[in-house]
């Protein structure tokens, strides 16, 4: 026999002998202790005082309150498990275990560990239980969902259980189950490692020497397996609703053979467990493992053949040859909920027999849609902007600027609007420093806004609102922007009465140089969390690694840090339960610049529904080019609301929360986790309801459903021979499928059988499948706009209108029209003259309109220079209908030039080139009529030369005359005829390269 019990004290020292401590070890370990809670605390509690200045520290300790009692519960469930079974299995050791080989080996191991054996029976349950508390902690909104949840009011198809329970209590059950299992499974293992170290459990014993395992060993082992086998059971039968959100080949949710053979079987399979486990509880009475060994291989047997071959044969020799009967079901339940989840269960549908036949006044009845239809592109543009309303290098616009819809003069205008921001990066090295850095240069400057639908001189926008101070059309709003999404870094804002202002403002002759301000100084504004105690100094400049914080003169009792100021990042501390729409936009409210954020609730366990990726789905050219348009993080969602609109003032940052869709379960449950975040749409204003609109993001995810799901019947669904696409953009790089998706475009549009034009976001769709024929199939626009009633959404918003085609409709899609556009030789002959030298020119975006009776595409062209000083002007306007192809200086013309002479509507450009309400840079006077900064200067005294610009323009419109008439005599056959218009081109083009050099180009012939 040999012992199993804990060797004796090693003879080195006397017992109860205490080592004498260093006090310099002990003043290191408390100084390193002071200052990893200096360096935590300027973590937490600079957090506590951010969210407590914005007024929403519900929202944060609601969070960690719940992250820390799932990592206790977690950490005490999975470490307290763990560490019971070692110190059962210890406690339960024989005093004497068998002398045999084996346990002469194990002796020696013991020998070894024993001396460790206390440190690893703590220290190991403690450290698997602290990893174990992580991951309890990650999973705080799926529990405390599940403690709040609100009824959906809809009963899923096959259990005829509501909703909710799939959407929160599901998968906190799903999560209680797992993390219970890998606790058994781990003690266990624990326990078991445990009794065969110390006897309790022997492998390979030779006969006559007792039995293999001890009765405390069997006890706690065959317990052991029994719990996880009740867990393995518990799983098996959660898995039979899981069932109704899994992803199959063709559609999505429990399938014919699901229903008929999985989910059966999961049953079978959990009753299986459940003898499994009481065969376990048995041998812990009597002591045999026959049986329960016997259970497991029958449990197994039945997964592979009940679990496995029986579904599979199911689904090969019923299901697959009579699929489309026999899902039919299945697919209709597929169809519901998807329309239902992603709110495409009131799309009005309806046949549109597209003419592509243009005729002279077909857009008669189409005026006031016409009239509106955007020219200036918000993609293009930023950099004209930049360079006509910049003001100074410090400021910046986004890359690609917002749509929106202002009154002006009483009427409603569609607007390319943009923030002039804060732009450090616009400074010299010279004059970066920290002060300049984080207490001169502390913010940004108005905004400068432009008519979509008309053109300044010299294809420049049409400017009515900029300038600093701000000048225009707008009503007067607070122009400073403390918050926005370039302001990437903290900035310390505010002084003590009587201190003179250094915050810069704008430059300013009559004022010395320069215009400053003191943040808060006449309105008593607070935007950020005070600074001025010494505490805060000190966790603020540990926070930022930035000393200057602590000794500057600078900050004062009354100084504010402002951080985190992205609308979008502000939103999201706020608000962790949303996810947010990838575009920020601004508008000016109430007298204040407000930046909007649409805030949408998701879930991936609605069942039935389709599940789909949201960056695949949200992905198209501006999330691929755009740095101002965020690209949305992987995520599965099966549901989608658009529950919250989010507001964030640019001039104080603060941030307010409105219940916008308050029929959603989930912003229901959220709203109850934290009820005092969220604002009823009731305190909307007017102003702000005019200016919230149907998010880009929400519809992307819409559109790339109805590819498919516009298809209502099971049958033809299951065949997709029906299925679209969403096109291409036929403007961006690359060459088919490696081009991004066509964005969808806000305009102002009347849809057929709509009372009146209303404010719109729409797409175009083309066949699916690996067709690379491009026509067009449908046609999808939604109502987006609010209204203007404070507190009342329009009854209209949101409204989903699908126009399909007739299936042997030959309407050109996108990329066909961008093909005759490229492949016209008229166009293509003019545009390459405009792109000789050091022009290059630069498509549009591409507008699809249901107007005429047909599909009309508008594309401007835009010019600007190959180097030096680069901004796209506006010069061309492209308009197709049917096969017929407009190319003039005016969009009013090249709708003419369509429709035999005469649209039978005003473009809104109808009147030409219309001055700007307000100067541009450099000027104190608007420019005259079609002069052209961009490339109308001339070298040496950068002045405008207007007849060189005249003479281009005729020479152009000559070439194109020409270019006509050729063609026509080729047709007839009159060679004549064709040589005298062949010279009458080559003329035309060496007036206009002359010109074009006389413009500051360097075009040779």
């Amino acid at each position: 026999m040999s012992f199993a019990a804990a060797p004796r004290r090693p003879a080195g020292r006397e017992a109860g002998s205490k080592r004498r401590r260093s006090p310099l070890g002990i003043a290191v370990a408390v100084v390193a202790a002071l200052v990893l809670l200096l360096f935590l605390l300027a973590q937490f509690w600079t957090e506590v005082l951010w969210f407590t200045q914005l007024g929403f520290e519900d929202v944060l300790w609601t969070e960690w309150g719940t992250r820390a009692a799932l990592f206790v519960g977690g950490f005490l469930v999975m470490g307290g498990l763990v560490f019971l079974s070692l110190s059962l299995a210890y406690r339960s050791r024989p005093i004497y275990a068998p002398s045999t080989p084996e346990q002469a080996t194990l002796d020696q191991y013991r020998e070894a560990v024993e001396p460790l054996r206390k440190v690893v029976t703590v220290a190991g349950p403690a450290i698997i239980g602290f990893f174990a508390g992580a991951a309890a902690s990650s999973q705080w909104s799926t529990v405390i969902l599940a403690l709040n949840s609100e009824p959906f009011g809809t009963k899923d198809p096959q259990y005829g259980m509501d909703i909710s329970f799939f959407v929160f209590t599901l998968p906190v059950l799903r999560f209680a189950v797992g993390f219970l299992m890998a606790a058994v499974i781990i003690a266990g293992i624990g326990a078991l490692a445990t009794h065969y170290l110390y006897g309790g459990l022997r492998i390979g014993a030779g006969a006559g020497n007792g039995p293999r395992t001890t009765k405390a060993a069997r006890v706690q082992l065959s317990v052991t397996a029994a719990v996880l086998m009740l867990l393995i059971g518990a799983n098996y039968w959660l898995d039979r609703y899981s069932l109704l959100t899994s992803s199959g080949d063709k559609f999505d949710g429990a399938s014919y053979a699901d229903v008929n053979a999985v989910i059966p079987s999961k049953a079978i399979l959990t009753g299986v467990a459940i003898l499994v486990a009481l065969l376990f509880v048995l041998t812990a009475i009597r002591g045999n493992w026959r049986l329960p060994a016997i259970g497991v291989g029958l449990m197994v047997v039945s997964a592979i053949a009940i679990g496995g071959i029986y579904p599979a044969v199911v689904q090969r020799f019923q299901v697959a040859p009579n699929a489309q009967e026999f899902e039919a079901e299945y697919i209709q339940r597929n169809i519901d909920a998807t329309k239902s989840a992603f709110g495409l269960d009131d799309v009005e549908a309806a046949n549109y027999d597209a003419k592509t036949e243009a005729e002279a006044g077909a857009l008669r009845a189409d005026a006031d849609t016409t009239a509106s239809i955007r020219l200036l592109d918000p993609q293009i543009v930023s950099p004209t902007f930049r360079q006509l309303q910049q003001n100074k290098q410090y400021y910046n616009f986004q890359e690609t600027l917002s749509v929106d819809r202002y009154m002006i003069d009483g009427e409603s205008r569609d607007t390319v609007i943009a923030v002039r921001e804060l732009d450090l990066d616009g400074l010299g090295a010279s004059q970066r420093n920290w002060v300049n850095d984080h207490t001169v240069y502390t913010h940004g400057y108005g905004v400068v806004a432009a008519y979509g639908n008309q053109i300044g001189p010299g294809g420049q926008p049409a400017f009515y609102e900029g300038d600093i101070p701000s000048v225009g059309s707008l009503p007067e709003y607070e122009p400073r922007i403390y918050f926005s999404p370039e302001s990437d870094q903290y900035s310390i804002v505010g002084a003590p009465e009587g201190t003179k202002s250094w915050e810069f403002d704008y430059p300013d002759d009559d004022a010395g140089g320069q215009v400053t301000n003191t943040y808060g100084a006449e309105d008593g504004a607070v935007a950020g969390p005070s600074v001025g105690s010494f505490g805060n100094k000190l966790l603020y400049a540990l926070k930022f690694g930035s000393e200057q914080i602590l000794f500057s003169e600078r900050v004062t009792d009354e100084s504010q840090i402002l951080y985190d100021r992205s609308p979008r990042d502000r939103v999201a501390k706020v608000a962790p339960y949303l996810t947010l729409d990838g575009k920020v936009y601004p508008a000016v409210v109430d007298g204040r610049v407000k930046w909007i954020v649409d805030g949408y609730t998701t879930t991936n366990s609605y069942p039935y529904s389709a599940s789909r990726p949201l960056d695949e789905a949200t992905q198209d050219t501006l999330t691929a080019t755009s740095q101002s348009v965020a690209a949305l993080a992987p995520q599965q969602v099966n549901y989608i609301r658009n529950s919250v609109k989010a507001t964030v003032d640019a001039y104080d940052g603060s941030v307010d929360l409105y219940a916008w869709d308050t029929e959603d379960p989930i912003l229901k449950a959220w709203d109850n986790v934290f009820p005092t975040s969220l604002k009823p749409i009731s305190e909307i204003s007017g102003d702000l309801m005019s200016h919230l609109r149907y998010p880009e993001d929400m519809f992307k995810v819409q559109r790339s459903l109805l590819t498919s799901y516009h298809v209502d019947d099971a049958r033809e669904f299951f065949s997709g021979q029906d299925f679209w696409n969403v096109p291409r953009d036929p403007t961006a790089e690359g060459t088919g499928n490696s081009k991004p998706y066509q964005p969808p475009y806000y305009l102002t549009l009347q849809m057929p059988g709509q009372e009146a034009p209303a404010f719109s976001l729409m797409t175009t769709f083309i066949p699916g499948g690996n067709s690379d024929r491009e026509i067009l199939t449908g046609f999808l626009a939604v109502d987006a706009e609010a209204g203007s009633t404070a507190g009342v959404k329009a009854d209209s918003y949101g409204k989903l209108r699908l126009l399909e085609l007739p299936r042997n409709a030959t309407v050109p899609g996108p990329g066909q029209v961008q093909n005759t556009f490229n492949s016209n030789p008229t166009v293509s002959n003019e545009l390459n003259i405009l792109s000789r030298g050091n022009s290059t020119v630069i498509h549009g975006n591409l507008l699809t309109l249901p107007v005429g009776g047909g599909l009309l595409y508008v594309q401007p062209v835009y010019v600007q220079a190959s180097t030096g000083t680069k901004f796209p002007l506006l010069r061309k306007v492209l308009v197709n209908f049917g096969d017929q192809v407009g190319f003039a200086d005016t969009l009013d013309e090249a709708l003419n030039q369509v429709f035999g002479g005469e649209s039978g509507a005003d473009a809104g450009d109808a009147g030409g080139e219309v001055l700007p309400e307000i100067p541009t840079d450099g000027e104190t006077t608007p420019p005259a009529e079609g002069t052209d900064p961009g490339t109308g200067t001339t070298p040496d005294t950068g002045t405008e030369a207007p007849e060189a610009r005249a003479r281009l323009d005729q020479a152009l419109q000559a070439a194109s005359q020409a270019i006509k008439d050729g063609q026509a005599a080729l047709a007839e056959g009159d060679f004549a005829a064709y040589g005298e218009s062949q010279e009458r081109l080559q003329t035309a083009l060496e007036t206009a390269i002359a010109a074009e050099q006389e413009l500051g180009g360097t075009t040779t012939p």
